[in-house]
């Protein structure tokens, strides 16, 4: 056991020194200067003395080498640089936006884990082949759904037609529901046909006919012994959606005006604030890769077969 966690922390950090390597050099590589892009209006006054120690300031003149390894001994103190944008450390600016970021993920992804259940399993119980096409086609749907129009719809329809919820005021669960639909909406897509492909799979296994046979009912088979043995291939799916969170959360934040990271995400990218863009890659990754790394290490524990197979390689 101790081997395979200090293999999975080791790929872990391996792909964390990749993401941020891959973001520096394609950060690196963009045109322009951002500081001189920002600072060398004439307006500002700015003598070229001082354009040069506003670049050294934040690093702009140093070689690409240099610049990396100091960018990267940086992040590894946790201090990301400061915004070329604002001025401030980057690390305060995420540290504002992500409280705001991380309740929206964390509503969306937990309104899109049940929505997918419930589709899931409202198909499994229902005996009418039609009710159960239907229901299993509604993953293909939210899927196939753009981001920014369902948003857009979202607040045509319950905003300004209905008059349910305000798109401006209103509670923080009032500003929440929008944005949160918005976003569950196409991540319970793909949850939701894995874990129904894999229902169905367990359903053919000779255990569950011996089950039936002892005369365990349906509902009991489904619950005690499909749904478990189901749910691997549903948490690595899991799991993968929730790298889709920061991408979702950009276009769903900036549709409804709210500020957390995929706001700060545009922001940045719109002004060239290379520095934030770097900490918003490293942060996504980071989320992504611990996020998965617990699914890898729940696997043994919900698996008796893989703790086997992990103890045998220990």
């Amino acid at each position: 056991m101790t081997r395979y966690l200090v293999l999975r922390i080791g790929q872990a950090v391996l792909v964390l020194w990749a993401a941020f390597s891959a973001g520096y050099v394609l950060l690196r590589l963009l045109p322009g200067d951002a500081v001189l892009i920002k600072f060398q209006n004439p307006e500002l006054g700015l003598s070229p003395e001082q354009i040069a120690e506003i670049r050294a300031y934040y690093g702009s003149d140093e070689p690409a080498l240099v610049g990396y390894l100091h960018t990267m001994l940086g992040f590894l103190r946790g201090s990301f640089g400061y915004s070329i944008d604002t001025g401030t450390p980057v690390i305060e600016r995420l540290a504002e936006a992500l409280p705001e970021t991380a309740r929206l993920a964390g509503a969306g992804f937990t309104l899109a884990v049940l929505t997918a259940v419930l589709i899931t399993f409202a198909a499994s119980h229902t005996r009418s082949a039609w009710i159960r096409g239907a229901l299993l086609s509604v993953p293909s749907l939210f899927i196939s759904v753009p981001t920014f129009w369902l948003g857009i719809l979202l607040i045509q329809v319950f905003s300004f037609q209905l008059k349910l919820v305000p798109v401006i005021g209103g509670g923080p669960v009032q500003q929440l529901i929008l944005p949160v639909l918005t976003l569950a909406i196409p991540i319970s897509a793909p949850i939701a046909q894995v874990l129904a492909r894999s229902l169905d799979q367990v359903h053919t296994q000779p255990f569950v006919s011996v089950v039936a046979a002892k005369g365990a009912s349906r509902r009991w088979i489904l619950w005690r012994h499909v749904a478990r043995n189901a749910l691997l291939p549903t948490l690595t799916i899991a799991g993968l959606t929730l790298g889709e969170l920061i991408a979702g959360s950009v276009v769903t934040e900036t549709v409804f005006g709210r500020n957390g990271v995929g706001r700060l995400t545009e922001q940045a990218v719109s002004a060239q604030d290379t520095s934030v863009m770097l900490a918003i890659v490293v942060l996504a990754t980071t989320v992504f890769v611990l996020v998965n790394l617990v699914v890898d290490l729940l696997y043994p524990v919900l698996d008796p077969r893989l703790k086997a197979k992990v103890g045998a390689t220990a």
